[in-house]
């Protein structure tokens, strides 16, 4: 097959452009003067957004990263000596640079292990059904954190966040969600945004937006006042309390605006799940492809090749052939219509 002369990139929907609708709404944004540190129209919309969008009170805190995001949500849910219950794959825990440990002044992190990214429920029973044994030796845990869609690109269902809630219920522990694709896991679970956060009893979540069209725009928001205690001042101290917050609200506006958010998540669903169906019996998955992220094993020869023909993807770390394709917002089908070829007509 002769090299494509543009690159195709399934590396990372963090690698894509900005939603030409969200980039409009920034240039809107600068018309004029505003008021600054979030008390501008734009952040106090989003904020009505939110509480519309989810149908209950919360509190919203719009930000730039989403490591501020759940490390502000691990301080403002879990004491210096408390504990935080994660899966072992998630980015509390692999790729927050130690952030939620500093943010909360040196809680401990604990991980889980479980299929496909998910906690394992009996394990995170039996582990809470036993913790305390030491005493005042021991980090009592505090904070459940769960990662929607998770790292291996699966989605949490109704049933086990269900399950979930009545293990935090029962401790009487805080419990996040790491949203950073929230929209591509709702655009899955086709289910109300209560349904799918505090009425599965979600206290706090990380809000994506960036791998989602957004420049730079995430938010926390807080369903249980239990954890709104000096959460302004944690955001300024945090180094996250911007001056020209308009533009990130603004961006976080639009998002909502004319189910915008879900559109494009359900679009980037839609590419994973085209190319899982057209690659049936050629690709080895290693998850299942709930979202918009695939995962699968395929023959070294194969992915140097699609390497040489200009596509662009993760190489698992520690494995040389597993690959990671991530659809976005600006997937073009016929993009994944020559990688789904590609793959289908690669002989070695």
């Amino acid at each position: 097959m002769p090299p494509i002369n543009k690159i195709m990139n399934f590396r990372s929907d963090n690698e894509a452009p900005i939603n030409l609708q969200i980039l409009e709404a920034i240039n809107e944004a600068n018309q004029g003067f505003e008021e600054s540190y979030g008390y501008d129209q734009y952040s106090e919309q989003f904020t009505t957004q939110c509480q519309q969008l989810f149908q209950a009170w919360c509190e919203v805190l719009p930000l730039t990263t989403g490591t501020a995001a759940n490390s502000i949500a691990m301080a403002l849910s879990c004491p210096p000596y408390g504990a935080i219950l994660c899966h072992e794959d998630a980015h509390l825990n692999r790729d927050e640079c130690g952030a939620p440990e500093f943010y909360t002044a040196g809680a401990k992190i604990i991980p889980l292990s479980g299929k496909h990214g998910k906690i394992d429920i009996n394990q995170l029973a039996n582990f809470l059904a036993n913790s305390g044994v030491h005493g005042e030796h021991e980090s009592m845990p505090a904070t459940i954190s769960l990662t929607q869609c998770t790292e291996s690109g699966t989605v949490y269902s109704l049933e086990e966040l269900k399950a979930i809630k009545a293990i935090k219920e029962q401790y009487g522990l805080a419990l996040h969600m790491d949203g950073a694709r929230f929209a591509n896991a709702l655009s899955t679970l086709q289910c109300s945004p209560a349904a799918a956060t505090w009425q599965a009893g979600i206290d706090l979540l990380s809000f994506g937006a960036t791998k989602n069209g957004a420049m730079m725009a995430e938010a926390l928001i807080v369903f249980n006042t239990k954890y709104t205690q000096q959460i302004k001042r944690l955001r300024k101290r945090a180094g996250h309390l911007i001056s020209k917050m308009r533009f990130v609200s603004a961006q976080l506006v639009r998002y909502l605006e004319n189910d915008l958010w879900l559109n494009m998540a359900a679009h980037a669903n839609s590419q994973a799940q085209l190319f899982k169906n057209k690659t049936q019996g050629k690709v080895k998955l290693l998850y299942p492809v709930d979202a918009n992220e695939v995962f699968c094993q395929l023959p070294m020869a194969l992915i140097e090749s699609l390497q040489q023909q200009g596509f662009k993807f993760h190489i698992w770390p520690g494995y040389n052939d597993v690959i990671r394709l991530v659809f976005s917002h600006a997937t073009q089908q016929s993009d994944t219509e020559q990688l789904i070829n590609a793959v289908t007509q690669y002989e070695q």
